[in-house]
C-alpha cells in the first residue's frame, strides 16, 4: 500500500488513546459562546467536542484524554451530567419514571480530565498528559474543534506501516481568497483561487509514536520547533485528504456547520452513514 494511499484498509488497526486539546481561550469565538469554552459550543444538540469524540469512537478509539484549561469546569460538568436521550431514541414509560434507551453513544467511553493550564501551548499540554498514555507506543491527537470524514484507519495504518514518528492530516484550504505570485519588482506574475493552487494545510488530526516526546522542548508549541525537527529528520508524513474538512474558528464557521447538520448533509457524522460498523 502506498504511503499516502487513501485506500480503505480492511485489516484490523490498533485501538489507541486519543488526546484532545481543549483548553485554549478561543478568542475568535467569543461572539458565539460568550464564556463557554470553544469545544463546548454546540452544533445541533451537542458541543463540537462531542462530534469530534464520536468520530474517533466510531473507529473504535474510545479512550480519551482531555487537555483542559480555560473554563475546564464547564467541560467537566457537561460529561458529569451527560444525557444520552438528547442524541438517541428512547422509550419513556412509568409516567416518566423509566427511560429505556434504544441506542447509546458514550456508555463505553473512558475520559480522563487533566488540567493542563489556561495559557499553555499545545506542546506543553501534550507533555502534561504524557504519563496518562501509559506504555502505549502510538496515540492520536486532535485540536478538538475541527471536523472531517477522513478514513482514520488508513491514516493510522500508513504510520504503522512506516518507520516514521508522526502523521498529520493535510487538507486543501476551503477559504475564499486568491494566491498571488510576486517578483522582486514587485510585479504580480500570477493569481489563482486558493482552492486550485495545490496548497495543503494542517488539518489538525495527528497520529504519533511515543518518541514524539523526545522532540518537544520545555515551553514549545507542537507545530513549530518540534515539527521542524521531525521534518529535518524525515520523520513526519502527510495524509492527503480531498474529502470533507471544516474548522470552527468563527461564528460564520459555526453557522455553516449548523446548516449542514440541519439539512441532513453533515459528512463528518460517519457514524450515521455507517451505523453497522459504529
Amino acid at each position: 500500500m502506498s504511503l499516502f494511499s487513501t485506500h480503505r484498509a480492511v485489516r484490523e488497526i490498533s485501538v489507541v488513546k486519543v488526546v484532545l486539546f481543549c483548553g485554549g481561550l478561543g478568542l475568535r469565538m467569543r461572539e458565539a459562546g460568550g464564556q463557554v469554552p470553544k469545544p463546548m459550543i454546540h452544533i445541533g444538540t451537542r458541543p463540537i467536542i462531542w462530534h469530534v469524540m464520536r468520530y474517533f469512537a466510531h473507529f473504535g478509539h474510545k479512550e480519551f484524554i482531555l487537555c483542559l484549561g480555560h473554563k475546564a469546569e464547564v467541560i467537566k460538568q457537561y460529561f458529569l451530567n451527560y444525557d444520552e436521550t438528547l442524541s438517541n431514541d428512547f422509550v419513556l414509560n412509568g409516567g416518566g419514571s423509566n427511560v429505556e434507551l434504544l441506542g447509546s453513544d458514550t456508555h463505553d467511553w473512558q475520559i480522563t480530565f487533566v488540567d493542563t493550564g489556561i495559557r499553555a501551548s499545545i506542546g506543553e499540554r501534550l507533555k502534561a498528559v504524557e504519563s496518562h498514555l501509559g506504555e502505549d507506543e502510538m496515540f492520536l491527537a486532535n485540536y478538538g474543534d475541527v471536523l472531517t470524514d477522513a478514513h482514520l484507519p488508513t491514516m493510522i495504518g500508513n504510520l504503522e506501516n512506516s518507520d516514521k514518528l508522526a502523521s498529520m492530516l493535510c487538507v486543501s484550504p476551503n477559504y475564499t481568497f486568491h494566491v498571488v505570485a510576486l517578483d522582486e519588482s514587485p510585479l504580480v506574475r500570477g493569481i489563482e483561487d486558493v482552492t486550485s493552487a495545490n496548497l495543503w494545510i494542517n488539518g489538525g488530526y495527528f497520529v504519533f509514536r511515543r518518541a514524539i516526546f523526545d522532540h518537544i522542548r520545555p515551553g514549545e508549541d507542537l507545530v513549530g520547533k518540534p515539527f521542524e525537527r521531525l521534518i529535518a529528520a524525515e520523520q513526519i508524513i502527510g495524509h492527503r485528504h480531498d474529502g470533507f474538512w471544516a474548522p470552527m474558528d468563527t461564528l460564520k464557521d459555526k453557522n455553516v456547520l449548523e446548516d449542514l447538520l440541519e439539512s441532513g448533509e453533515a459528512p463528518w457524522r460517519v457514524w450515521a452513514s455507517d451505523p453497522a460498523s459504529a
